[in-house]
């Protein structure tokens, strides 16, 4: 047996809530992927400046990424003294 559906609309109250098509991904609104974005963003940076700091005292990081960093790349820069060469 078909179902059919009644000729008339549904009513609805004037007083109820107001639904609304809301868009998704999967489930995920665009409210929630752009906080989900800010925070892993967020996250993200403070993970590689931790990173950054602990690794600092690695010559080949020093050379390779923090003495070309604008501003603060002089101060990784090691020289050493011609009086200290022991050859």
């Amino acid at each position: 047996m078909a179902y059919l559906s009644p000729p008339y609309p549904a009513y609805k109250s004037p007083y109820g809530p107001k639904y609304h098509y809301q868009p998704n991904i999967a489930g995920w609104t665009p409210k929630q992927i752009a906080r989900l974005g800010l925070t892993a963003g967020a996250w993200g940076g403070v993970g590689l400046f931790a990173v950054i700091y602990y690794a600092s005292g690695i010559p080949r990081v020093q050379r390779d990424i923090l003495q070309k960093i604008p501003f603060i790349g002089g101060y990784f820069v090691r020289e050493i003294p011609p009086s200290d060469n022991p050859f």
